[in-house]
């Protein structure tokens, strides 16, 4: 059998503020799932391990075809969802860049593997695509899979449309890889909504790369003839039942907790923040993330035509959690309204703990099971909290 042969690229390497600040774009009406695939492409990856799953499998395929082009070292499908997860950590040990994707039942099964992730340093950019994952049986959009996520570690952003999927993919990489951070990103976003719709993108050349990934300058050494396993092994005690094995978990774990946090500088940095603010001191704020956002922000601009007091919020950063910045946007706010596209209303949760006066945050709308999010949902909440009389029936 002959051997593949992939073409030899010439590509300028840039660091990730002028791809993102400074390299001029071109508009392209494209898929979310190519904005992902398109972002790995510029972002210089190593490798790539995959394994399908309905709406993920766009994206593994399309970076697959990325592989084929020639802009990934190296790429291979696994068995398994678990066997992905766990195969990215195993590379990480090598010193590369490392991207992967899975979608609800597949992120469940892999859990395992990514929860580990954080604590072992391993910063690779993780795309979550959403869709449901009880029963019964069904592949449509929903995020409650994220929130599985949030308490492992990981920094985790929410992608709006086909434009945040591209730019906070390809800024995942470099806010992963900070000597002061190094735990995984995961990117996510509606699976369908955006994975398989089509929406403006502004990108530039794929001529222009992220600079190739230094594992010299990194935090966990890579292991190779040099720097063999046995010089990094630190804690030998961690698996022992004793007050030793506590405290090292303990400690290590708080660690990883203040590199989640040291990802903020970063956030603003690459992306300008966690949050995206319209209308401020407007006594109803609609505050939501990805899908629900788009949803959210169409409210508001007919509260806008209205006359209405109402503002936005569009959060961006869900690990970290934007706390400071939220209780600020939402300080004279008299009601909150947190659309969200999952049943328990994780967003809502975290948006109630996050201020003092948490009882002002209302409980949805939200929509779950694959349903989309009509705007009126939106727009019902809001003459309810205004007290305003309107003929809408739902």
């Amino acid at each position: 059998m002959s051997a593949i042969t992939r073409p030899v690229l010439n590509k300028k390497q840039v660091e990730m503020n002028h791809l993102l600040h400074e390299a001029p774009r071109e508009k392209h009406f494209i898929t979310g799932a190519q904005a992902m695939a398109e972002a790995v492409k510029r972002a210089n990856v190593d490798m790539a391990i995959a394994y399908p799953i309905t709406p993920q499998s766009e994206v593994m395929h399309l970076v697959g075809d990325v592989f084929a082009q020639g802009h990934i070292k190296e790429y291979y499908r696994a068995e398994e969802e678990l066997g992905t997860m766990s195969a990215i950590a195993g590379a990480s040990r090598a010193g590369i860049r490392l991207f992967t994707a899975t979608s609800g039942p597949g992120l469940l099964r892999g859990l395992e593997a990514i929860v580990s992730w954080p604590g072992h340093r391993v910063p690779a950019v993780l795309g979550i695509l959403t869709r449901v994952v009880n029963a019964p049986l069904s592949i449509q959009p929903d995020n409650i899979e994220m929130a599985y996520m949030m308490h492992c570690g990981a920094v985790m952003l929410h992608a709006e449309n086909q434009q945040d999927t591209f730019d906070f993919t390809l800024a995942a990489f470099a806010i992963a890889e900070k000597v002061d951070v190094y735990i995984p990103v995961a990117v996510a976003t509606e699976g369908f909504f955006v994975t398989h719709a089509k929406g403006y993108v502004n990108m530039m050349s794929e001529d222009l790369v992220y600079k190739e990934f230094d594992p010299v300058a990194s935090p966990v050494p890579a292991m190779d003839n040099e720097t063999p396993p046995a010089r990094i092994q630190r804690d030998a005690p961690v698996q022992k039942s004793n007050f030793m094995s506590y405290l090292i978990h303990s400690v290590w774990q708080q660690e990883i907790w203040d590199s989640n946090s040291r990802a903020m500088k970063y956030i603003y940095e690459y992306l300008g923040g966690p949050i995206e603010v319209q209308n401020p001191g407007s006594d109803v704020m609609i505050l939501a993330s990805g899908c629900a956002a788009a949803q959210a922000r169409e409210a508001h601009r007919y509260a806008q035509e209205d006359g209405l007091s109402v503002g936005f919020v569009k959060v961006r950063a869900i690990r970290p959690f934007p706390r400071d910045e939220i209780r600020e946007a939402l300080k004279t706010a008299k009601t909150v309204i947190v659309p969200e596209h999952n049943i328990i209303g994780w967003l809502c949760t975290e948006v109630k703990a996050a201020i003092p006066n948490g009882g002002i945050v209302h409980e949805g709308p939200r929509v779950f099971g694959g349903m989309t999010l009509p705007v009126e949902l939106i727009m019902f909440e809001i003459y309810e909290a205004l007290g305003i009389e309107h003929k809408m029936k739902l």
